[in-house]
C-alpha cells in the first residue's frame, strides 16, 4: 500500500489506462504510470511517443478520451490547468516562461493568482527572503531576468512553481540550454529536494546520462504505448535504448577508421557582425583536416548560428579570409561545387530543401549545377531517386511526394542523401539531430562517421555536448562569438568544456 502523501508534503501521481484519441489517430493507448511521491521519475521516449500527450492530460491541458488520474491517492477530473495547479501540479517548461524585463521577485509575485491590484512590495520582500532562507538554492531577486544566465533562469523557474506551493514538478528537458555545471548543479538540488520528501518529480528527457545519473525510476513509451519500465539502478543504457526502439535493430556507430589528412578547410582571422549588427564574430583560425569531425561546442546564442551564416556565405565578412584546399572561397554555388563542399544546415526542410517539390526532385537539386541537362531527364531522377530512397531508408510513401510530406528525421536523410551523393571534400553541419528521435538520430549519426572514414572533413556545429563528446575528434567552444578552448575529445574534461561555455574559464 502506497502512501501517496510524504510527510514533508511530496504529491504522487498515478495514471491508470490514460488514452488519448484525436479523431481516428491513438496518441496515447492505455498508459499507466505510477509516480510514488518524494521520487524522481523520468519519462523517455522518441518523438511522438506520446511524452507530450501524457504530460498534457496529466496538467489538464487535454482532456483524456479514458483512463483516470489520481492525484495523492484520490481521482481527479483535470478539466483545465488550473484544476492540476491547484492540487499541487507545476511545470517547468523547456523555454523559459519569465517576463524578461521584470527582475525574479517581481517575476515571482504576479505569477500568483492572488496578486492585488497594488502590491505592498516591502511586505512581499519579506515574504520572499522568508521564503528563500528554506530553498536549498537560490537566485537573483533584485536583477531582471534578461540579465540572467540561463542556469539563474531555471533556477528562478523551478523556485516559482517551489513559492506557489506545488508539490509535483513536470520538468520538460530542462538542462537544454545549460552547460554541463548549471544542469548537474540542478538536477542535483531537484534530486535533494525528492530526496527529502518536499517534492515529487517526473522529468522529461533524451539524455540518459542524465537519467543515470539522477532518477530513481523510468519509464518508456514508444508508439503511445507502455514499453517498459523500472528502476534505474538495475538498467543499463542499452536497456533503455531497446525499450525505446522495440524490435528494430540497433546500428552501433562505425568504429573510427584511418588518421587525418591534410587541411581542408581552414579560417584566418575572420570577421563579422552577428544578426544583431551589435556583437563581433571573430574567428582568428579554424582548420579541418580530412578524415576528422570537428565539433563546435556553445551554449545557444553564442555566435554558432552566425558562424554557419558565414560558412555557408550568408554573412558578410568585414575581414579575414576561408580556404578550402587552399583554395580563396567565398561559399558560392560554383566554388562549393568545384571544391566539393557540402552543406546540411539546421531545420533542413526550410534551409536545405524546397518543400513543395518531390522528394526525388529534391535529390536532384545538386545534379542541376552540372550543366549537363540532367533536369530534363525525369527518367533518371526517378531512378537515381528510388537508390538514394533505398540506400538512406528514407520512408516515403512515393519519390513523387512533397518533401514536407516527410517526418523531421527522413527530412534529413533526404538532405544528407543528396549532400553525401558523390564525391565529398567538406561536410559542414548544423544541429544535424535537432528534434529527431532516436532511431533518427542513430542514423544520421551513423552516415556523418562513414564519411570522416572515408576522408570527409566534417564540421559540426551543435548544442548537443554529448553529441560532440560521441562523434567528435576534436571539440572547440565558442563563447560570446570567439572560439576560446580546443581539446581532443577523447580527452575532454566535462567540467572544463562548461566553464569554457559560460564563459567563467
Amino acid at each position: 500500500m502506497i502512501d501517496w502523501h510524504h510527510e514533508n508534503g511530496a504529491l504522487g501521481v498515478e495514471a491508470v489506462g490514460l488514452t488519448m484519441r484525436f479523431g481516428s489517430f491513438t496518441a496515447l493507448d492505455a498508459v499507466s504510470i505510477r509516480i510514488r511521491p518524494g521520487s524522481f521519475h523520468a519519462l523517455l521516449g522518441e518523438n511522438g511517443a506520446g511524452k507530450s500527450t501524457f504530460v498534457k492530460c496529466l496538467m489538464g491541458f487535454y482532456q483524456a478520451s479514458d483512463g483516470d488520474i489520481l492525484v495523492g491517492g484520490h481521482e481527479v477530473h483535470m478539466t483545465h490547468p488550473r484544476v492540476a495547479q491547484g492540487l499541487g501540479l507545476g511545470m517547468v517548461y523547456q523555454h523559459f516562461t519569465l517576463v524578461p524585463s521584470l527582475t525574479g521577485a517581481e517575476n515571482l509575485v504576479i505569477s500568483r493568482g492572488d496578486v492585488p491590484m497594488r502590491i505592498d512590495w516591502a511586505r512581499e520582500n519579506r515574504d520572499l527572503r522568508a521564503f528563500m532562507a528554506r530553498m536549498p538554492f537560490t537566485a537573483p531577486l533584485d536583477t531582471p531576468v534578461a540579465d540572467l544566465s540561463a542556469g539563474e533562469k531555471q533556477k528562478l523557474e523551478i523556485l516559482k512553481q517551489l513559492y506557489l506551493g506545488h508539490r509535483f514538478l513536470v520538468l520538460d528537458e530542462p538542462t537544454s540550454v545549460l552547460t554541463p555545471q548549471e544542469a548537474t548543479e540542478i538536477l542535483s538540488h531537484v534530486r535533494a529536494l525528492t530526496q527529502a520528501g518536499e517534492i515529487t518529480v517526473l522529468m522529461i528527457t533524451h539524455k540518459f546520462r542524465e537519467v543515470t545519473e539522477f532518477a530513481d525510476e523510468v519509464t518508456v513509451l514508444r508508439n503511445g504505448i507502455h514499453a517498459g519500465h523500472g528502476r534505474v539502478g538495475d538498467l543499463s543504457h542499452a536497456d533503455m535504448a531497446r525499450m525505446m526502439i522495440g524490435e528494430r535493430q540497433s546500428q552501433p556507430i562505425p568504429d573510427r577508421a584511418g588518421t587525418p589528412g591534410a587541411t581542408v578547410l581552414s579560417l584566418h582571422d575572420i570577421r563579422a557582425l552577428d544578426r544583431s549588427g551589435l556583437r563581433e564574430i571573430a574567428i582568428r583560425d579554424l582548420k579541418v583536416r580530412a578524415g576528422e569531425i570537428v565539433g563546435i561546442a556553445g551554449i545557444s546564442g553564442n555566435g554558432q548560428s552566425d558562424l554557419m551564416e558565414i560558412l555557408t556565405g550568408q554573412r558578410s565578412l568585414l575581414s579575414g579570409e576561408m580556404r578550402v584546399h587552399d583554395t580563396p572561397y567565398h561559399a558560392r554555388r560554383p566554388e562549393a561545387q568545384r571544391l566539393k563542399v557540402r552543406y546540411l544546415p539546421e531545420e533542413p526542410l526550410h534551409n536545405a530543401c524546397a518543400p513543395r517539390m518531390s522528394v526525388a526532385d529534391n535529390l536532384a537539386l545538386r545534379s542541376f549545377d552540372d550543366g549537363r541537362g540532367i533536369w530534363l531527364d525525369r527518367a533518371g531522377i526517378a531512378a537515381r531517386a528510388k537508390t538514394r530512397i533505398a540506400e538512406f531508408d528514407i520512408k516515403t510513401r512515393s519519390p513523387e511526394a512533397p518533401v514536407r510530406a516527410l517526418s523531421g528525421g527522413n527530412v534529413q536523410r533526404t538532405a544528407l542523401a543528396r549532400e553525401l551523393t558523390g564525391d565529398v571534400d567538406l561536410l559542414i553541419v548544423a544541429n544535424p539531430c535537432f528534434g529527431l528521435d532516436f532511431a533518427a538520430t542513430e542514423a544520421i549519426h551513423d552516415r556523418i562517421m562513414a564519411a570522416r572514414n572515408s576522408g570527409t572533413a566534417v564540421l559540426m556545429i551543435s548544442e548537443d555536448l554529448d553529441e560532440l563528446l560521441k562523434l567528435a575528434d576534436r571539440i572547440i567552444v565558442m563563447a560570446e562569438g570567439t572560439l576560446v578552448h580546443e581539446t581532443p575529445a577523447a580527452s575532454a574534461d566535462l567540467a572544463m568544456l562548461g566553464q569554457y561555455m559560460s564563459g567563467h574559464a
